[in-house]
């Protein structure tokens, strides 16, 4: 099996579906609004098996100061085979230039994942959120 990766903000629906969904990630329940998520982020670097979508990456920046990595995710079945390494590290070409790239895990088991590309928590920061699912 050879996993090919992408630069690419278009995808369907059932594809993006299907991935966050296999993850058990809520925001997979509004494939629109995922399609439309991709389509106006910075960067979207995707990991594909063939014509399946095995994982995914995005990245929000202002091209200058700071950039939010939001969405880093790998299909279950595919896990453990350095997909999310090399989704990081074809992200990471892109942020050299920012001065403060971001990611807050909503899972504290990846923190260690995170910190192997030099992230650093903040001490007394919390992230805070709003769901608007209707």
């Amino acid at each position: 099996m050879e996993i090919i990766y992408k630069d690419t903000k278009i995808f369907n629906e059932e594809e993006l579906q299907r991935l966050f969904l296999s993850v058990k990630w809520e925001s997979g329940n509004y494939p629109k609004k995922l399609v439309n998520a991709m389509r106006n982020s910075t960067h979207v670097i995707s990991a594909w098996d063939n014509e399946c979508l095995v994982g995914l990456v995005r990245e929000l920046d202002d091209g200058e100061t700071v950039a939010f990595i939001h969405y880093l995710l790998v299909d279950p079945k595919y896990q453990g085979m350095h997909i999310g390494d090399m989704l990081m590290k074809h992200l990471m070409t892109y942020l050299d230039k920012i001065l403060y790239i971001k990611i807050m895990p909503s899972d504290t088991k990846t923190i260690p994942f995170y910190e192997r590309y030099g992230f650093k928590q903040y001490e007394n920061y919390s992230a805070m959120v709003i769901k608007n699912f209707n």
